[in-house]
């Protein structure tokens, strides 16, 4: 891949085709989209791999655009005023089985959602690391990789169940990654954008007894793969999150009935 192809140009906030299509009368269950997203009203690109790319899930998914959910508001601001709770019930009533976020640091809003909508919630990454912390080897822990260390708080980790003491290292000092995130600007150098990634998780790994990596940034996903090899540790996201998450909203079907 040459170093143009590497240029992603964004402008929307909604990438990708889904892979069933979703109002065919006749779809098995399994066709079916269980999973809705609330998605921040961004601009910067959603490469593959990226949750805001519909081609990203191996299943179809729902999506509503949740109006003035800037990454900026609903990072550095605590995403206050923002109408979250009406779109999470605008997506079950279009048929979602569970609703998910894109961002992590909607764990603040993980019992407020979940009380407000009557399915399955998951708004958050960082959810995952309790159990995560139960299948490492003894001494081992999560360490979290993050597009903000600076507005990534206690009470953020508090809310997704894990512990506030938690080793978190962000890509705030890197050159592409957080600014293009944050600022919602339409121009991704990708290769630039993975240098930063690779870059905070080694910081991250030289804490002590680092076994995995979480991904608190849900647009961290497409450098999931490079990060692990890097780093020579499982890496867990909102990816391996949501599609836990399916897979109970609609479990696979094995040909027995």
């Amino acid at each position: 891949m040459t170093e143009r192809t590497r240029i992603a140009w964004g402008g929307k906030t909604l990438y990708g085709r889904a892979r069933a299509p979703l109002e065919a009368p006749a779809l098995a269950p399994a066709a079916v989209a269980s999973v809705g997203i609330l998605m921040l009203e961004t601009r910067f690109p959603r490469i593959p791999g990226d949750m805001g790319n519909a081609e990203t899930w191996p299943f179809p998914v729902l999506y509503k655009v949740v109006p003035g959910a800037s990454p900026r508001r609903v990072v550095c601001e605590k995403a206050e005023g923002l109408g979250f709770l009406a779109a999470a019930a605008e997506l079950v009533r279009l048929g979602a089985d569970g609703i998910t976020t894109t961002c992590g640091f909607l764990s603040l809003y993980q019992k407020e959602i979940a009380a407000n909508v009557g399915v399955p919630v998951a708004t958050s990454s960082l959810m995952q690391i309790p159990f995560i912390e139960r299948v490492l080897p003894p001494g081992k822990r999560v360490g979290i990789l993050t597009v903000s260390a600076a507005n990534l708080t206690a009470e953020h980790l508090s809310a997704a169940g894990a512990d506030p003491a938690t080793p978190v290292v962000g890509t705030d000092g890197g050159s592409e990654f957080s600014r293009v995130m944050i600022n919602d600007e339409e121009r991704l150098d990708v290769a630039a954008a993975e240098r930063d990634i690779l870059a905070a998780g080694d910081r991250l790994v030289s804490h002590d007894g680092i076994g995995a990596v979480l991904l608190e940034c849900t647009n961290m996903v497409p450098y999931a793969r490079a990060l692990s090899q890097r780093v020579r540790l499982p890496v867990f996201s909102i990816y391996t999150f949501v599609t836990w998450f399916q897979s109970g909203l609609i479990p696979r079907e094995f040909g027995h009935t």
